[in-house]
């Protein structure tokens, strides 16, 4: 699965949510508020745990009310969000992890964080 093709199933008591994000559609000035994020570094927030679930045999997203499903593609971006890379390094360590992804790996990259913060599931540091 490619990072264009970042699905998270969310797990919460019964409800399950699936999201398609993709970094086809963004806007001139959506643009522009990521260009302003490269210089921050996204974190975890802290009412998420990020992990590797056996039982579902893939990364997912564990806070007080469930679960959230990761794909490969979601895990490998939020795995290197760590409060010290910013979105730019995330995107160049992702490049030179998957040389033979597309061209746009960048926009998808930084569309899937700008969805992950409207979920609250990271923030940003200064």
């Amino acid at each position: 699965m490619s990072c264009r093709e970042v699905l998270m199933t969310m797990s919460n008591s019964q409800d399950s949510v699936s999201d398609n994000v993709t970094g086809s559609g963004l806007t001139q000035e959506l643009t522009q508020e990521l260009s302003q994020k490269l210089a921050k570094a996204p974190k975890l927030n802290r009412l998420f745990r990020l992990q590797f679930e056996k039982a579902q045999d893939c990364h997912v997203l564990l806070f007080p009310e469930g679960m959230i499903k990761l794909n490969p593609s979601a895990a490998e971006i939020l795995t290197r969000v760590d409060g010290v890379k910013t979105q730019q390094e995330i995107c160049d360590e992702l490049r030179v992890a998957f040389p033979d992804a597309p061209e746009d790996l960048d926009e998808d990259v930084k569309a899937f964080l700008l969805h992950a913060e409207e979920k609250k599931w990271v923030v940003y540091v200064e």
